[in-house]
């Protein structure tokens, strides 16, 4: 098998990543990657099917199409993986390219911001390569354009030269697979989302596989941990193995320092409070958010400006970066009056909720 070549573009920063990278830089349980920890994403990546943990249906359907593609000879279809950030999305485009045995060429949507770049990377396949395309929501409306004949009909036009004299130049692609990743599939155009063979939605994952993801990379990095303390840094983990990774780490510190090394239920939940990461997953800023919803406006319906205003925090910071996964986890519902918080919030917070409330609900992985 050839050895794998990896060409990683860094992606430009755009006004909502550049806020989410800005409010929370000293969260834990942010789950954008910060600088650095590339390293350690490789390291505790599954390289195959089998070393994957959770996505079941997801991983089952994707090993059968792989397997095909591999008996048969053929390319494997273009796919479409969205979710939130930090479930995998990119770690299952290295773990196809090497189920299939073939290279895996990494980029993002900002990276390929002209024509000539697109031509680069295409030009640069070989057959029956995966080029992976991350955030391909933020593709150049012309890159997009000039994308859809290499998906259809693997070919790749180029114009030579200027004005009268330009030259139309179609030339031949090898048959390659895009793996495209997106954390806003609403974004996406209908003409792209139709050139994908399907589109997979990865979801937040079950408690048990978070806690068994953080026994793997406790055992891959060396660190000594036991049941309850993988229990522990699981269930504050968001459902997101990319802050489960990342939370390891910090507890890892605390132990290494503070105890013998083992981390346990005890060194796990005091480390972790010490970050002020909750037993949901929750951090200061979430917390700020629920008790000014709860405590100052009885619960709501509020606007998102008074609760900015409120905290001395932008809008967008709010909108983009607290909101969802607190709508996600039931700790809040959007009306068109405005935001309210649910039962869950108010038991969260040891207030009693009024007579109506939304329900809400319960974050499945914690």
């Amino acid at each position: 098998m050839a050895r794998k070549r990896h060409h990683d573009d860094e992606p430009r920063p755009e006004p909502i990543v550049a806020r989410q990278q800005a409010a929370r830089a000293d969260s834990a349980v942010v789950p954008l990657e910060n600088a650095g920890e590339g390293t350690y994403q490789v390291a505790l990546r599954p390289r195959n099917f089998g070393e994957y943990i959770g996505q079941r249906d997801l991983i089952d359907n994707i090993r059968v199409s792989v397997q095909a593609a591999k008996q048969n000879g053929w390319a494997l279809d273009h796919f479409l993986f969205a979710g939130p950030p930090g479930l995998g999305k990119t770690t299952l485009a290295h773990v196809i390219g090497n189920e299939l045995g073939v290279n895996v060429h990494m980029s993002s949507g900002p990276a390929i911001d002209h024509k000539g770049m697109l031509a680069s990377l295409l030009t640069s396949l070989g057959e029956n390569d995966v080029l992976f395309i991350d955030e391909i929501h933020r593709l150049n409306p012309v890159v997009e354009e000039n994308l859809y004949p290499a998906m259809e009909d693997f070919k790749f036009d180029l114009f030579i030269g200027d004005g009268p004299h330009a030259k139309a130049v179609t030339m031949k692609l090898p048959r390659f697979t895009l793996l495209g990743a997106t954390t806003r599939m609403g974004l996406l155009s209908a003409p792209l989302l139709d050139r994908f063979g399907f589109h997979w939605q990865l979801s937040y994952y079950e408690l048990a596989d978070m806690t068994a993801i953080v026994t793997r990379s406790a055992a891959l990095l060396g660190v000594r941990i036991d049941d309850g303390g993988a229990h522990e840094v699981a269930r504050r983990s968001r459902g997101t193995p990319r802050i489960a990774n990342r939370l390891l780490r910090r507890v890892r510190d605390f132990a290494a320092v503070e105890g013998d090394g083992t981390v346990d239920r005890e060194m796990a939940a005091a480390s972790l409070e010490r970050l002020n990461v909750d037993h949901v997953g929750l951090d200061a800023l979430d917390r700020a958010y629920l008790t000014v919803l709860v405590k100052s406006f009885d619960g709501g319906p509020v606007g998102i400006e008074a609760i900015a205003a409120s905290m001395s925090e932008e809008r967008g910071t709010l909108e983009d970066v607290v909101e969802p996964f607190l709508l996600q986890a039931g700790f809040i519902t959007r009306t068109p009056r405005g935001r309210m918080a649910t039962a869950t919030a108010f038991r969260h917070l040891k207030v009693s909720a009024p007579a109506r409330v939304p329900t809400g609900g319960s974050f499945r992985a914690v």
